[in-house]
């Protein structure tokens, strides 16, 4: 990728666009084995040769759009390059679809983790390496393949990544890829499904931190963002396991999804809550998890408003305040992090719920007792806050991929906004 880079910006060092770069216009020099970027018949000059004055004063621009896809097509390469499932064209045709249809970049992975988990559930060479350095290659990723031209990074820009930068580079990240970094990392922990005491500790600090430097302080970024699908990862409550427990029935949770859509009425959303579930028809937890699925959905309309948080009323040994001012002042943050005493609130966003509505539903027909025994074990594995949504109280951070709510005793909701092409 770096000998990729230099050859591109070399290209626009000297006023030129190739216009036509693919993986296939790549090649391995027999000589020295560095990458060079060949087919150069089409390329472009930035510079219209008419000089009359509207076309000067438009050749910035020009020039900034011809680098922009440029640029953009690095990111197809590096695409390919990294993840081998997109070599397969009917796979990179859906990868091309989504961000035509103007999803954002930063959720490409939770859109490829069924096609990367599909001939390699042990683990994707290139989701690691991707997942590497705190998620640094998709941030990288997503900035190349950024919705709006003028988002997109530049040759220079892209070589001073820490992605493509060695162990041994002195890189001072920005706010953002702070941010990146602090929810790749929790979204990872919580898909190892391993919650030790230290892991619950360390998430909550993480949540506790990205909740510091949330990025969307204006409820109209909330208006703005919150609409859509979102997963739950990660929930700093009670959390019941299932191996030491014997219930009946057998129930196991598959997925729990949150959809926000926007009513006529300004800041009002309808929230609804799915929770999907299978039961198992044998007595004992058996190995084939096949079974009669069904979802529990719980719908409720909601007002936003501007909030605060008061971090400082908690009743634990250590409290958001001591945590994360520790986390800050750590030898990772400290170049960072200028705050010498954090704010006793936050800026968050209040969330009024109506009266929810409850339903379920299931591929099999269950008899009043065995419906309420399910139900019954439902609740038992989920979140309170998903099952009555009247219970939670706030959001504390969202961004384009990620998203925080808290709810009435305090406990935390981790959300990573779901694709719907590859959930329906």
């Amino acid at each position: 990728m770096r000998d990729l880079l230099i050859g591109v910006n070399y290209l626009h060092s000297h006023g030129l666009a190739h216009t036509e770069l693919r993986i296939e216009n790549v090649h391995v020099s027999p000589i020295d084995k560095h990458v060079k970027v060949g087919i150069l018949g089409n390329a472009a000059d930035f510079q219209d040769n008419d000089l009359s004055s509207s076309t000067i004063a438009s050749n910035n621009d020009r020039r900034k759009m011809m680098i922009a896809f440029d640029m953009r097509c690095v990111g197809f390469i590096m695409a390919k390059m990294v993840l081998r499932e997109l070599m397969d064209p009917s796979t990179f045709f859906k990868f091309k679809s989504f961000l035509t249809k103007g999803n954002d970049p930063s959720c490409l992975r939770e859109f490829l983790l069924p096609t990367l988990y599909q001939n390699s559930p042990s683990g994707n060479i290139g989701l690691q390496m991707l997942d590497r350095q705190w998620g640094a290659g998709w941030n990288l990723l997503a900035l190349l393949l950024a919705t709006k031209p003028e988002e997109r990074i530049s040759c220079v820009d892209a070589l001073r990544h820490p992605f493509l930068c060695g162990p041994k580079w002195r890189i001072n990240p920005s706010a953002n890829l702070i941010r990146w970094g602090l929810g790749s990392t929790a979204v990872r922990m919580a898909e190892d499904y391993i919650y030790g005491r230290h892991q619950r500790r360390r998430l909550s600090y993480f949540v506790e931190l990205m909740e510091v430097l949330n990025p969307s302080l204006r409820t109209q970024n909330w208006l703005h963002l919150l609409p859509g699908r979102w997963r739950l990862l990660y929930c700093t409550g009670r959390h019941i396991g299932l191996t030491l427990r014997q219930p009946s029935p057998r129930v196991l949770i598959s997925a729990v999804y949150l959809t926000v859509s926007s009513e006529s009425v300004d800041q009002v959303f309808s929230l609804t809550s799915d929770v999907g579930f299978r039961i198992m028809p044998e007595p004992n937890w058996p190995h084939d998890k096949s079974g009669s699925e069904g979802v529990l959905s719980v719908t409720a309309s909601a007002r936003i408003a501007a909030g605060r948080i008061y971090i400082n009323e908690h009743d634990s040994k250590e409290d958001m305040v001591t945590s994360s001012m520790r986390y800050l002042h750590g030898n990772k943050w400290r170049k960072f992090s200028q705050i010498k005493e954090l704010p006793s609130s936050l800026p968050a966003v209040n969330i009024a719920m109506d009266e929810i509505h409850v339903s379920i539903s299931c591929t099999s027909t269950m008899t009043v007792n065995s419906a309420q025994k399910a139900l019954k074990e439902i609740r038992t594995q989920t979140p309170p806050e998903m099952f009555d949504l009247s219970k939670i109280v706030c959001g504390t951070y969202i961004d384009a991929r990620l998203m925080i709510l808290r709810g009435v005793n305090g406990s935390a909701l981790l959300f990573t906004r779901a694709n719907p092409m590859i959930d329906t």
